[in-house]
């Protein structure tokens, strides 16, 4: 990797490595070793270890006292905890701002549907998770709440990586996913409200039943 820019470089460096962690590139438990990123960014300690503390405040690392960093790693009952306050969130939030969606919010939402089939179809796992976290972002940024918009915001970073697991399951999942990603869309524009808000809730429960099995089966200890 070529040397960060010299402003804010503590910012880049946290962005570079909430991408990695965010792709799965560096998983759960794996040791961040300060002089060792130092040297892949070209750069100091001083800015890394800002980043690390900047991350660890974001939930997707963990500083632990004389052994350092490590990408932290959530239990079953801590990832269905947010996933069950966005299922809770989220409707509240898009009941609110559905009516409000202007023809230029569609035109967004219909080109990340079209972006999101496409690299769907293409397993482009990395940008599933960005892609659905825009889709959501877009569908719910009419609601003039922005306290619980910051939340849901916050509870989207934490569960990104989630996402995309869940969604890489099998090819049942990413269809399901497509379906009721377009199926909300066309809620808000046929103006069910109501639908569209018990729709999300449903997508954002079957995500979180999915996954709970699946990292349940991953670290089975094995016989």
């Amino acid at each position: 990797m070529k040397g960060l820019a010299v402003t804010t470089v503590a910012e880049q460096a946290a962005d570079a490595l909430r991408r990695k962690i965010m792709s799965g590139e560096l998983p759960e438990g794996m040791s961040l070793r300060q002089d060792a990123l130092a040297a892949e960014f070209g750069i100091s300690r001083i800015p890394v270890r800002e980043a690390l503390v900047q991350l660890e405040g974001e939930g997707l690392v963990k500083i632990v006292p004389h052994k350092g960093a490590v990408v932290s790693g959530l239990s079953i009952d801590e990832i269905s905890e947010l996933f069950m306050l966005r299922s809770l969130l989220e409707p509240v939030l898009l009941k609110k701002s559905a009516p409000r969606l202007t023809a230029e919010d569609y035109a967004e939402l219909d080109a990340i549907l079209a972006e999101y089939k496409v690299e769907l179809h293409a397993q482009h796992t990395t940008r599933w998770g960005e892609l659905n976290t825009r889709l959501h972002d877009v569908l719910l940024s009419r609601a003039e709440q922005p306290r619980t918009a910051a939340i849901v915001a916050t509870l989207l970073q934490q569960t990104d990586r989630y996402t995309r697991m869940q969604l890489s399951l099998s090819a049942d999942s990413i269809r399901q996913a497509q379906q009721e990603h377009e199926e909300l869309v066309q809620l808000c524009r046929n103006g069910d409200v109501r639908g569209a808000a018990s729709l999300l809730k449903r997508h954002i429960e079957h995500a979180s039943k999915d996954l709970e099995q699946f990292i349940l089966a991953q670290r089975k200890p094995a016989k």
